[in-house]
């Protein structure tokens, strides 16, 4: 059966790193930092900082002074654009199969499933850094 919202390992560690990067926006973090404060193993976070490198939503520079930083506005990076890069597109979805077995007319949840996947998706795609900036972590 498919998950109503899955985060993995790498979509976890992605958005707890674009979290602790926005309350550092406008420096270059060295990968080190943040795998530190996360306690998360470098080399896999650098993979995973590397999928938001593709998208557009981090820059990185190399070398012994290199790391990651936003690339984009904290206001122009959603939670959702965070998931979606490490984890594709997160479909609504009606039913909990991944195949759905029957034609949907008398399902056992109603609607609950595609009215929850609805508002995982709209919850993700309307909540962005702009919150966890410099100016608002205390």
């Amino acid at each position: 059966m498919s998950n109503i919202l899955h985060f993995s390992e790498a979509s976890s560690l992605a958005l707890h790193a674009i979290i602790h990067m926005a309350a550092r926006h406008g420096e270059l973090v060295p990968s080190r930092d943040i795998a530190e404060a996360l306690a998360a193993s470098e080399a896999h976070l650098q993979k995973v900082l590397q999928r938001l490198v593709k998208v557009g939503i981090l820059a990185s520079t190399r070398g012994p002074r290199g790391g990651f930083k936003l690339d984009r506005p904290l206001e122009r990076i959603t939670l959702l654009d965070v998931y979606e890069a490490v984890e594709g597109p997160l479909p609504v979805s009606a039913c909990l199969f991944a195949r759905p077995k029957c034609d949907g007319a008398r399902c056992l949840f109603g609607n609950f499933v595609k009215d929850t996947t609805s508002r995982i998706r709209e919850y993700l795609a309307g909540t962005n850094l702009g919150a966890y900036g410099k100016e608002s972590v205390h």
